[in-house]
């Protein structure tokens, strides 16, 4: 692995990082204050973001995308991270899971996805199916020719925003040694169609003004052309287009850590007490040389893993060894950034109080610290047969 960028990759950094500055970081206390996003910053972010080139950057240049490798990809993602989740939402990467769709659902979905013309959310977690996918109980069942959904998601990033509806649903069961073992098939739902609603989900502590909604279905009829891979295929779908999405979390940890770190050094720079500056104090600059420690192996561990998936190396492994210390990490460089800024770290005048709280939902989404733990050694002890 070469370790430097080339001067393409360098002006993507500095692209988004100034774009994440210059448009993001003036709206997050808006954000966070009312916990909402107005309309028209939403559509001018998006606006933007399509007129320099990035929107649907995770999508290959074959359907109008820029055709960024995957470490280009982690690159946009980790100067994302740096930035409210709410805001650059609209910079806009849809479900690269759509490149999945075919015929008719080309010009119906995908394109207009990568256009920035519809946007969509994924629909995977149920009250009683987090990491448990396959326990999921929302069916989708036959009726004439028609499929009919009934059941419910909760915590769809998104969803508020979205056009159409990426929604994984039980199609049968199949009986096998380990007992019953569910068939699960994807589905494309446009918003608006009868039978189907969408209502405001829960208030979290972490990222303000990204939502979670609720979705309902019930008696919810779908075509044979809304089916998106094979039917009872979704698992194929989800395992070949969705395990590089903790690449994701992984690399928006690293860049949150960063400006967290940045904000820290500044802080223990400037601030005195006992007539010095704090960051004369071993213990200040202790916590200091173990946070930049800690982010630039979370870094390489990073770009490391997109990097084997570019080169078509098995990667499942390293991506979740990626997610699970970046994740954790974040954890321990916002508090340790918390406990340098003392007691006005936890005020709101500061962003400090808001990337520590923000720093707790990166250990659950996405596949939680104990889910990656267990693909790490499962990947470890498979090939010797235990």
């Amino acid at each position: 692995m070469y370790f430097g960028l080339s001067d393409e990759q360098e002006m993507i950094v500095s692209t988004v990082r100034s774009f994440v500055e210059n448009e993001i970081y003036p709206h997050e206390a808006l954000v966070e204050r009312t916990g909402e996003v107005p309309e028209e910053i939403a559509q001018d972010i998006k606006r933007k973001c399509i007129d320099i080139g990035f929107y649907a950057s995770n999508f290959p240049e074959s359907v109008g995308g820029p055709g960024l490798s995957h470490l280009e990809f982690a690159l946009v993602e980790r100067e994302l991270g740096r930035g409210s989740m709410a805001l650059t939402h609209f910079f806009g990467r849809p479900q690269n899971i759509l490149m999945a769709c075919k015929d008719e659902q080309v010009e119906r979905y995908l394109m207009p996805a990568v256009r920035g013309e519809k946007m969509d959310a994924l629909a995977m977690t149920e009250p009683d199916a987090g990491s448990d996918v396959r326990g999921m109980k929302c069916t989708a069942t036959r009726d004439g020719g028609d499929w009919v959904l009934n059941g419910s998601k909760h915590f769809i990033s998104g969803a508020e925003h979205a056009d159409f509806f990426i929604v994984f649903a039980a199609t049968g069961v199949d009986e096998t040694p380990k007992g019953p073992k569910k068939r699960i098939t994807c589905f494309l739902v446009d918003r608006g169609t009868p039978g189907f609603e969408v209502r405001n989900g829960y208030n979290s502590v972490s990222h303000r003004g990204y939502k979670n909604c609720v979705l309902y279905f019930d008696q919810c009829r779908l075509s044979d052309s809304q089916v998106l891979g094979e039917v009872d295929g979704g698992f194929q779908v989800m395992n070949e287009w969705l395990y590089a999405t903790r690449i994701t979390v992984a690399t928006m940890c690293v860049g949150r850590a960063r400006r967290v770190f940045d904000l820290a050094v500044d802080f223990a720079a400037n601030r005195k007490q006992f007539g010095q500056e704090i960051a004369k104090f071993q213990g200040v600059g202790f916590q200091i040389a173990d946070m930049v420690t800690e982010i630039d192996a979370a870094d390489w561990l990073t770009l490391a893993s997109a990097w084997r998936l570019d080169q078509g190396l098995p990667a499942n492994r390293e991506i979740a060894s990626a997610k699970v210390y970046a994740s954790e990490m974040l954890a321990r460089v916002t508090d340790r950034a918390l406990q340098i800024h003392g007691g006005m770290g936890l005020m709101d005048e500061l962003p400090i109080e808001r990337f520590w709280r923000d720093a707790r939902v990166e250990r659950i989404w996405d596949g939680t610290s104990e889910i990656q733990r267990h693909i790490i050694s499962r990947e470890i002890f498979r090939p010797l047969g235990a």
